[in-house]
């Protein structure tokens, strides 16, 4: 729905002035009455904040497999670039806010960013789900690397892939390590892999934090 994009992207909007990224305060007190307004206006019940592109790509791929219009259910995917920024989101968004139920992904070495920003928005330090290293971990291990590998090759990358494997710096590593630091290595390569690797889970291998998400959705 494009009114939910719209209101995603007041959201933000509003929370790049609050932290001065705008420099204009009255562009930041606009962005938050539109943010408002739309809320109101829209049946938006639940925010799904997530760290980055890849994590909403992500998201949306299993959505669109299990079959669900999230905007249409009142669901925001948010992604906020960056779970440091989470504690200025839920506090707009949560309890002490528009009053929005709040939830999301976050990486294992994030998950005290969020518990505060839970907490310091009324919200509790619980609601969201933590990936082990990230969501791109989770999924490659639950594709395994041989699968993977065979996705890159179909996405045209497989040279770029036998390229970054002969570095010095990936010799030694795990191939789990290596394939997903090739994933960020380039400019939305790691966007994109967010939906092409949930695309080929099968209905059962769907990592647990993910399903986990969606289950209360």
């Amino acid at each position: 729905m494009a009114d939910m994009a719209a209101f995603g992207d007041a959201v933000t909007a509003w929370a790049a002035g609050d932290a001065g990224g705008l420099g204009d305060v009255g562009d930041a007190a606009e962005a938050a009455d539109a943010a408002r307004g739309l809320a109101a206006r829209l049946p938006v019940r639940t925010v799904v904040l997530l760290e980055g592109a890849s994590d909403a790509e992500a998201v949306g791929a299993l959505a669109e497999a299990r079959g669900r219009n999230l905007a249409a259910e009142g669901i925001c995917v948010l992604p906020m670039g960056g779970a440091m920024s989470v504690a200025r989101f839920a506090r707009f968004l949560g309890p002490r806010g528009l009053g929005l139920r709040l939830t999301g992904l976050c990486d294992e070495r994030e998950r005290d960013f969020y518990a505060r920003g839970w907490e310091r928005a009324g919200a509790g330090p619980e609601g969201f789900f933590v990936c082990a290293a990230d969501l791109e971990d989770e999924l490659i291990r639950a594709l395994g690397v041989p699968r993977v590998e065979e996705l890159v090759r179909e996405e045209g990358d497989h040279r770029a892939l036998r390229t970054f494997l002969r570095q010095p710096a990936q010799q030694g590593r795990a191939a789990e390590q290596q394939v997903r630091r090739f994933l960020g290595t380039k400019k939305g390569r790691k966007i994109r892999y967010g939906r092409v690797l949930v695309e080929a889970l099968g209905p059962d291998r769907v990592p647990a934090p993910l399903d986990d998400l969606f289950a209360i959705l």
